[in-house]
Parts: structure tokens; C-alpha cells; sequence
């Protein structure tokens, strides 16, 4: 019988690519691989493919990011932390758009039922988050529960778990992955403010507001992904050359 023919994701297959080069001996262990933006033309993708395609070969073992220094080949092992075969992955920027479909829609409905309980528990969770910045396992179950704590607002399990179950993809070895590039006290800190604007806007029983600012903070977070993991890979190009 025939499997059923899936659609692949783009960055997957980008990141065949890239790992049949590897596998197949056009580099060796140790050497550099062309950067991103010379991939993404060679390629024909754009650079944000490129860069969920490498975080999914780093996770796997294929390639070595260095901070301020490149892509590497990784000397290879027997047993890979993970395959792109065995397991389907969305990249961070298809879920960080899901999640601003879904959320800014959610916490319109938020502000329009928001009760004083509702906001002292919005309060309690940024207390909390306050203390956690140096700390990015608090950070982010702290992170989930403000926005599931949203979700709760408007009394729908269904939304509750679809708001669940895609905020658990960022605690998954891809994200946790490419979190370890560009996390640190000041994005969460970033972050924070952000959460602190949108509780403002609920609590204010402004849905408009609370829309804008959902989006502006979801926006941030991709931009924070795109900032930090770009600036990394492409500081040793910048030296070299004009961008």
C-alpha cells in the first residue's frame, strides 16, 4: 500500500539539501559552510528558510553554529539527537505567525470579559516573571502561563489548548536550540514590557489596543529570532565586506 504524499515544508528541504552536501563529502568535518545570505541566493529562499534549516541540522548533529565565528560541520556520531525524518517540525516563524492569527483574536475577547480576578492574576504571573530573567527555564514557563492565563479570560477549553499545544512547540529541542542563541536577560527583560503593555490594554477593556499590542509583541519575538540568529552567522561576513 502507498503512504499518502505529505507536502514538505520548505526549510525541510532546504535542509536536505544542505545535508546531502555534507553527507555526500562536499565539506569535511571542521570546515565552514557558506553563510546564510549566500545560501539563501544559492538556494533561492529566503534567509529566515535558511535559518530554521540550519537550528534543524545543529539539532541534529550535522553542523556546529559559532557565535561570531559561522557554520561548521560537526564531527559525526552514530546516534543523531534527533532526525528531520522521524519527526515533524514547524520552524519558529510559521508558528510565530499562527500564534498572532490566534492570539491577537483571543486577547480582543479578553478584554472585552476582563474582571478584576482576571487581572490579579495577569499581575501574579508578571511578578513572577520579573524575578526570572537570569533564569530561562522559569522565564519560559512563566512566558506560557501569561499567555495561557489570557486565554483562560474568555472560558474556552478548545482555545485553551490550541493556545497550549502551540506554545509547547517552543519547548521542544528545535526551539530550545535555537532559544540558546539569542536569549539572555535583556530579551526577556524586552519581552517583559511587552507582556506588561498587553496586560495594560486588557485591563483597560481595550480590545483595539490589546490586539496592537499582541501583534506588536509577537512581531518582536520573531524579530528577536531573526536579530540575534542573523547578527551571529554573519558577523565574521560584515567584517569583510559591505552589507
Amino acid at each position: 500500500m502507498f503512504a499518502a504524499i505529505q507536502p514538505r515544508r520548505l526549510y525541510r528541504q532546504v535542509a536536505d539539501q544542505i545535508r546531502q552536501r555534507i553527507e555526500g563529502g562536499a565539506f569535511s568535518v571542521g570546515e565552514r559552510l557558506p553563510g546564510e545570505r549566500e545560501l539563501a541566493e544559492e538556494l533561492s529562499v529566503s534567509r529566515p528558510t535558511v535559518r530554521e534549516a540550519l537550528i534543524a541540522l545543529e539539532v541534529e548533529g550535522l553542523i556546529h553554529i559559532r557565535m561570531g565565528s559561522g557554520i561548521y560541520v560537526a564531527r559525526q556520531t552514530r546516534d543523531r539527537p534527533l532526525s528531520l525524518h522521524s519527526e515533524e517540525l514547524e520552524g519558529p516563524f510559521e508558528l510565530l505567525r499562527a500564534r498572532t492569527l490566534i492570539e491577537c483574536a483571543i486577547v480582543e475577547e479578553a478584554a472585552l470579559a476582563i474582571t478584576p480576578a482576571h487581572v490579579a492574576a495577569m499581575d501574579d504571573v508578571l511578578t513572577r516573571m520579573a524575578r526570572t530573567f537570569k533564569d530561562p527555564h522559569q522565564s519560559i514557563m512563566l512566558d506560557r502561563l501569561f499567555h495561557t492565563t489570557i486565554c483562560s479570560i474568555i472560558g474556552n477549553a478548545a482555545l485553551d489548548r490550541v493556545v497550549g499545544d502551540l506554545f509547547d512547540q517552543r519547548l521542544t529541542p528545535y526551539f530550545t536550540r535555537l532559544a540558546s542563541h539569542f536569549e539572555s536577560p535583556a530579551s526577556w527583560r524586552e519581552a517583559f514590557e511587552e507582556h506588561r503593555a498587553i496586560r495594560d490594554a486588557i485591563a483597560a477593556g481595550d480590545p483595539a489596543r490589546a490586539r496592537s499590542v499582541m501583534r506588536h509583541h509577537l512581531q518582536q519575538s520573531q524579530s528577536r529570532f531573526s536579530r540575534s540568529f542573523d547578527g551571529e552567522l554573519e558577523s565574521e561576513r560584515g567584517r569583510t565586506s559591505p552589507t
